[in-house]
């Protein structure tokens, strides 16, 4: 698959061998900082794992990582959008990216407080785990594709 565009933007799948900058911080905001290198070598290394991101002057600023599940289901593993360019939809517009690009009928997700909002407002429904990790609350959010 190519670069494509969603609300104007060059969306654009990432296989680099080496993990370029913006893009290792990018991806520090949605995985722990020492797991980052971890989590990049699952996208280059397994099929069934895509990572995608929009670059400005060749500095990306958004990004967004999905697994294929069975049974036409995707989750989403990472998302992130730089603290500047917040604010502008980029992150809707990745997830639409996915649905136009996928024939999936359910996409998945877990997230923390910070960003449980976000999925509910774009329209997954959202369940509470509970306290996951120490101190840490989960959600898993479900969104079932329009077909």
């Amino acid at each position: 698959m190519g670069d494509s565009g969603v609300h104007g933007r060059c969306i654009t799948e990432i296989n680099a061998a080496i993990l370029e900058c913006s893009l290792q911080k990018l991806l520090s905001y949605a995985a722990s900082p020492e797991k980052v290198t971890y989590e990049y070598e699952k996208y280059i290394s397994f099929p069934n794992r895509k990572l995608y991101g929009i670059a400005k002057s060749e500095e990306f600023f958004a990004c967004i990582g999905v697994e294929f599940l069975e049974d036409s289901q995707c989750e989403i593993k990472h998302i992130a959008v730089s603290p500047e360019m917040r604010g502008q939809n980029i992150g809707s517009e990745m997830i639409d990216f996915i649905c136009q690009s996928y024939p999936f009928c359910q996409i998945i997700a877990e997230t923390d407080q910070q960003a449980v909002e976000f999925y509910r407002k774009y329209g997954f429904l959202v369940s509470n785990l509970g306290e996951k990790y120490t101190g840490v609350e989960r959600f898993h959010c479900v969104y079932w594709m329009k077909r």
